[in-house]
Formats: C-alpha cells, structure tokens, sequence
C-alpha cells in the first residue's frame, strides 16, 4: 500500500486541542488524526455500505452542513 501526504489549513486553537487529545491517547496528532478518518468512513460504511475502489466519481455532493 502506498502512503500518500495531504496537507490541511486548520487554525491554531484547533491544532493546540488535537495535540491535547493525541498526547492523551498517546499518539502523535498524525497518528489521531488516521484514528479519526479510520472512524470517520466506518460511521459511513455502516451507514451506505462499503466504499469500493472508483466510487468517488459517483459519489452525489451534499449540500453543506448547516451550522
């Protein structure tokens, strides 16, 4: 498997707090932030089935969360 690198903008507070959980959980804020991706799509899954490889382009764009 191929590991790729993304980067994110997040602002600073928000940074300070992953930081707070991942020392918490005795992980380095990269290693959370995989935890809550990992989490993120098995909520997903459970919901909409498995996500196959080139179901990207058939995904439909929801509209944005209202805040």
């Amino acid at each position: 498997m191929a590991i790729k690198s993304l980067s994110i903008r997040i602002d600073d507070t928000l940074l300070d707090k992953l930081h707070v959980v991942a020392d918490y959980e005795g992980r380095s804020a990269n290693a959370q932030i995989l935890v809550l991706v990992r989490d993120c799509i098995d909520q997903y899954e459970s919901k909409h089935g498995e996500i196959g490889v080139g179901d990207r382009k058939a995904i439909k764009v929801m509209p944005p969360r209202k805040k």
